[in-house]
């Protein structure tokens, strides 16, 4: 069966639920996270999506980022997403949330309510190919800049999140 994702409301209520593909054909605003994880050093560990993605593959994101599942915490979805992608868990905080709305060049668009979580991480992930083409640490101040220089390399939520909340995200820095 199709993973479904939570449609909400822009006050980020549960109105229902829809197939994953009909919500982005349809862009009807759902529930979504993206997950921010740091190390002491304070760099980002950045992925590059599988190259088979739906959407956006290849390009260099946050960490990882999926929908939450009915009944599922903002951590919960985010713990378990992190362990499904990049091999890994490690303790999440809840940060900031916006709502974006992208269209892709083939007809699907990305319409979501993004809860963004910050965690802390130390040692390499254990990356599951079938997700993650690559990764990579990078400074934050280097991420920013090579977003402005190389913007095409980068998802749209990755470039909204870093344009609008880069001081917010700067802050959890060690």
């Amino acid at each position: 069966m199709e993973e479904q994702v939570i449609l909400v409301n822009e006050k980020d209520e549960q109105i229902g639920t829809m197939p994953k593909m009909e919500a982005h054909e349809k862009a009807v605003l759902h529930r979504a996270f993206s997950v921010f994880i740091l190390n002491n050093k304070g760099e980002l560990m950045l992925q590059q999506r599988a190259l088979h993605k739906y959407h956006s593959p290849g390009l260099w994101t946050n960490t990882c980022c999926s929908h939450q599942r009915v009944g599922e915490s903002n951590i919960e979805a985010g713990k378990r997403r992190l362990q499904e992608e990049m091999g890994f868990v490690t303790n999440l905080e809840e940060t900031i949330s916006f709502i974006y709305k992208a269209p892709f060049d083939n007809g699907l668009t990305e319409h979501e309510y993004d809860h963004v979580m910050v965690g802390y991480y130390e040692d390499d992930p254990h990356i599951n190919k079938d997700e993650v083409a690559s990764w990579k640490w990078m400074p934050l101040d280097e991420v920013q800049k090579d977003i402005e220089e190389n913007p095409d390399n980068y998802t749209v939520w990755f470039k909204i999140i870093f344009e609008r909340f880069y001081p917010h995200i700067q802050a959890y820095q060690k």
